[in-house]
């Protein structure tokens, strides 16, 4: 059963490390154009494996995802009537 998740976004100089990434968790994204990788673990293991990430001579960068963090209730969640009936309309 998995606990709670959080993102790690790895920052590399080069993508050919990317692939050993997989053995620190569940590589969800890996961005060729901006080489970073998008790195999913149990959250508290989070701090422990960023500090061992940032040890990595490849790394140029590791940074924890706030996501969890994040309030997804929204005030206005409501949408307009006006904006609505267009909706309903087609235009």
């Amino acid at each position: 059963m998995l606990g709670q998740r959080q993102g790690i976004i790895v920052w590399l100089y080069s993508l050919k490390q990317a692939k050993m990434l997989r053995r620190f968790g569940n590589v969800h994204f890996v961005s060729k154009r901006l080489k970073y990788v998008v790195l999913y673990c149990d959250m508290d293991e989070t701090e422990a494996l960023i500090n061992k990430l940032n040890a990595y001579s490849f790394v140029k960068n590791a940074e924890p995802s706030y996501k969890p963090f994040l309030k997804m209730e929204f005030e206005n969640s409501k949408p307009d009537k006006a904006k609505e009936y267009d909706y309903k309309m087609g235009i």
